[in-house]
């Protein structure tokens, strides 16, 4: 059964305790969400209260995919640049599926639902994102469209001596006739 994927959701303690629970065990399931494990809600919290920040002042938006018993299981929050030259991209973070959801075709979904909400905003031409290298997370991306347009090697410490590339993708939006 395919994920139900809802942009803008009602910010209740439901919807926070699952994105905080599918955090959670994306990261101690090794996902690359900004986190290495082990992992507690209270690491994730704060994180997602500066999301929900951005969201009650206009700057972010969040797309949630829930599974047939409606529970959290996908996440990406869509944020707007609020730089005056930048305004026509916008930005993906915390792409998020859950471990028990993954090789289903659900991150596709996801990416597919937030290329089409990005492209129903108004002057959003492109999506970027930024992810950890050496996870094959540039495979899936590009598989999916994206394309890679930018490397930072090693600006990710992900332990004492171990960094990963810091990749940005982007992702063009078709123009709407």
């Amino acid at each position: 059964m395919a994920l139900v994927f809802e942009l803008d959701p009602a910010v209740t303690p439901e919807l926070r305790d699952g994105v905080v629970a599918l955090w959670v065990d994306v990261s101690n399931a090794g996902g690359s969400v900004g986190f290495v494990p082990p992992v507690a809600a209270g690491d994730v919290r704060p994180e997602l209260v500066k999301h929900f920040v951005a969201m009650a002042e206009g700057r972010t938006r969040l797309l949630v995919g829930r599974d047939e018993g409606g529970a959290v299981a996908a996440t990406a929050f869509i944020t707007h640049n609020t730089h005056r030259l930048m305004r026509h991209w916008v930005w993906l973070y915390t792409v998020m599926v859950h471990p028990r959801h993954q090789g289903k075709g659900y991150g596709r979904d996801l990416l597919a639902a937030a290329e089409e909400a990005a492209g129903g905003l108004d002057g959003i031409d492109a999506i970027r994102l930024t992810c950890r290298g050496g996870e094959g997370l540039e495979r899936f991306y590009a598989s999916c469209g994206y394309k890679e347009v930018g490397r930072v090697p090693g600006a990710i410490r992900v332990a004492p001596g171990e960094e990963r590339d810091d990749v940005t993708m982007l992702l063009p939006l078709a123009r709407r006739a």
